[in-house]
């Protein structure tokens, strides 16, 4: 093994994504919550700047729509109520996902179907996906997990070639790329998340996109109870909710959308970085990019090899939580089909609604299918990252974990 790199003297605080020590909030977003503050005007409807970073957002992806919500899961539910599944219908997702991606799905009266992922990305397929498709298929998502996208290409021509829309969930992935093209542009409809911990955030919100004119009209009345402020008549045309985003919300976003392109550009030039430094070390895979693709890293994920380094990323991260670096071993303890909500259908009183009309296949959740899945996340050990990381942060970083396989004599 090569000589470890040099060691820091005392532990090494880094930047935190939960507070200002590693987040872009300051002046600008300041100078616009004062204006609204000012106005006087909260709500959506009778200010401008939810509608100033819609256009924005819009112009920056160069599409056509942009509708800001409440959160990345009103955004999720937002495209799904879009393609207005009938009960029981399904939708084709990941087993590697936050919670908030999956239960709109069911409160829309449809199925979740769980794909299977590739275990160097911990993203879906299109190989992962056909086996999934049924006649009742109503929509594909696509999650573009830690920054890194899916090859789209191919999942597109599946879809097409069955004719079923594609959702891509883009939370962790602004502004990365599939063949030169931009995350959420490339299906049916994007959706993104403004949670605390993304790229840029508003604490909590969303937003949805699309350059469709009809799903366009039906995910801005599904944010607004279905209700036009512009139409000359207004209805409450179909069962929606309110998921519209404040005012206060849309000053903070539109002051840190401007701050998006410099903000990706110092997290990839961290995670090339760290990379080079880890690079080679027994045990450790560094981050897998398909070489059509850009990976924006929302965090920096290594693949840890439980032969060579005991505990797995269990190990290795009790080892750098030692020295202060909070890691997350597993992202998620286990796939989303064995939480509880799953395993026992608890959904909307005792009535296990909408898994009482779904077909048996749709509900097997046998290990043996989920191969990529349990290897994945069995090896997954999710580093923290953000943009106001140093040279030093870096260095800091990989010297523990050149250190933690050193002390521990892991390689042979």
């Amino acid at each position: 093994m090569a000589d470890p790199l040099p060691l820091q003297d005392k532990i090494l605080m880094l930047p935190s994504d939960e507070n200002t020590t590693g987040r872009t909030l300051g002046e600008a977003e300041l100078a616009f919550l004062t204006e609204v503050i000012r106005s006087g005007s909260l709500a959506t409807p009778y200010g401008s700047f939810v509608k100033k970073l819609e256009q924005q957002f819009a112009d920056l992806l160069g599409v056509k729509y942009a509708y800001a919500c409440s959160s990345g899961s009103a955004a999720v539910h937002s495209a799904i109520a879009t393609v207005n599944p009938e009960p029981g219908d399904e939708i084709v997702t990941t087993p590697i996902t936050d919670m908030g991606a999956l239960t709109p799905i069911l409160y829309q009266g449809a199925i979740p179907v769980f794909a299977d992922v590739e275990s160097r990305t911990w993203n879906v397929t299109a190989e992962t996906i056909e086996p999934c498709l049924s006649e009742r298929t109503k929509a594909i998502i696509v999650t573009h997990l830690f920054g890194n996208p899916c090859n789209m290409n191919e999942i597109l021509d599946l879809a097409q070639s069955r004719g079923i829309p594609v959702i891509e969930d883009c939370a962790q992935a602004f502004l990365a790329k599939h063949n030169n093209q931009l995350v959420g542009t490339i299906g049916d409809i994007g959706c993104f998340s403004l949670q605390q911990t993304k790229h840029i955030t508003t604490g909590e919100g969303g937003i949805v996109i699309t350059n469709n004119d009809a799903f366009a009209r039906r995910m801005c009345l599904f944010i607004n109870k279905a209700w036009d402020y512009d139409d000359p008549r207004p209805e409450h045309y179909f069962l929606a909710l309110n998921y519209r985003m404040s005012e206060l919300q849309g000053a903070v976003g539109a002051a840190q959308l401007s701050k998006l392109p410099e903000v990706i550009q110092q997290r990839c030039a961290v995670a090339t970085q760290l990379t080079k430094k880890l690079k080679g070390l027994p045990g450790i895979e560094t981050p897998w990019t398909n070489p059509r693709n850009i990976h924006t890293y929302w965090r920096y994920c290594l693949r840890v090899d439980d032969q060579v380094i005991p505990g797995g990323p269990v190990g290795l991260g009790e080892s750098l939580k030692e020295k202060g670096i909070v890691s997350l071993p597993r992202y998620i303890q286990k796939p989303t089909f064995q939480y509880e909500i799953f395993r026992e259908q608890r959904t909307f009183g005792n009535s296990r609604f909408p898994f009482t009309i779904a077909r048996p296949e749709a509900l097997d959740y046998s290990p043996k299918r989920f191969v990529g899945a349990f290897e994945g996340l069995k090896n997954l050990l999710v580093l923290p990252l953000n943009e106001h990381y140093t040279d030093e942060h870096v260095e800091y970083i990989a010297s523990c974990i050149h250190q933690a396989i050193q002390n521990n004599n892991f390689s042979s």
